[in-house]
């Protein structure tokens, strides 16, 4: 089945920061090239820092990362510039980055990047959306081997989902940036989830091929503030209400290549 085409791709330096919007990007057996290359690791338990866990981490999304310079395949990955809530901006190579992000978080925290060592990360479980399960408590869960990233390599959403989720709850602000996606696919709009239905089959844009793995069980991220999105519980209750929690799929990579906006889509 063909769809219409790529309609945005965006890749997030550090984990739980804001990102940036990209027009091509290469996909290597661990996702979109310099996504998620960096985080913050709390030096008290060796936990990666995470906006799924805002009762510890409440300012993440106040918090930008952008490459100083692309990154590029075989070579060491460049440096990141981080933008603090307060406006100042380190790069990854400073010397004070450490102790500067450390009086920021409030902290004590390092930069670092991915090893083969497990790396763990918390999540909450927001209390006052009365349709999930174990509500109010903390989560512990294990990135992949060699990541940052929660599930799988690639996050992928498409626009019809958006805008069924816009009809859903018209009162809250259903924004693309609110579900931190690597990939957005432009679909003909349906009443439905779409995602649901290419779990197990393959995705093929360009000369890329993604192996749809599950569908993405949303978190409290979906309903935190970032830029002049306000904070809403509505958002993650619709989801819940809706589909069971799920909004997106994640996939792993099958064939490695470039992707760019407007590539053609096809799902099989």
């Amino acid at each position: 089945m063909t769809f219409s085409k790529l309609a945005s791709i965006w890749r997030y330096p550090v984990k739980s920061m804001m990102g940036e919007e990209l027009n091509s990007c290469e996909v290597t057996e661990k996702g979109l090239l310099g996504d998620r290359a960096y985080g913050v690791i709390d030096r008290e338990t060796g936990k990666l820092a995470n906006a799924k866990n805002p009762k510890k981490w409440p300012s993440m999304f106040q918090y930008r990362a952008h490459f100083v310079k692309p990154p590029q395949e075989n070579a060491v990955i460049p440096p990141v510039r981080i933008t603090l809530p307060d406006g100042r901006s380190i790069l990854s190579t400073d010397e004070g980055k450490d102790t500067l992000l450390s009086n920021s978080f409030n902290r004590n925290v390092h930069l670092s990047t991915p090893s083969s060592n497990d790396v763990q990360f918390e999540g909450y479980i927001p209390e006052e959306i009365e349709e999930l399960e174990d509500k109010g408590t903390v989560f512990t869960r294990t990135s992949p081997e060699g990541t940052f990233f929660d599930i799988d390599m690639v996050h992928i959403i498409t626009t019809s989902t958006i805008n069924y989720l816009r009809k859903l709850a018209p009162e809250s602000r259903i924004e693309p940036r609110r579900f931190r996606p690597n990939l957005i696919i432009e679909v003909s709009d349906s009443e439905a989830f779409i995602e649901n239905d290419w779990v197990g089959k393959t995705l093929t844009i360009g000369n890329v091929e993604l192996k749809i793995t599950q569908e993405t069980k949303r978190c409290v991220m979906t309903t935190l503030a970032q830029g002049d999105l306000p904070q809403d519980p509505d958002v993650l209750r619709s989801i819940v209400k809706n589909n069971a929690g799920s909004f997106g799929v994640y996939a792993t990579v099958l064939k490695t290549g470039k992707v760019r906006v407007g590539d053609k889509i096809e799902v099989q």
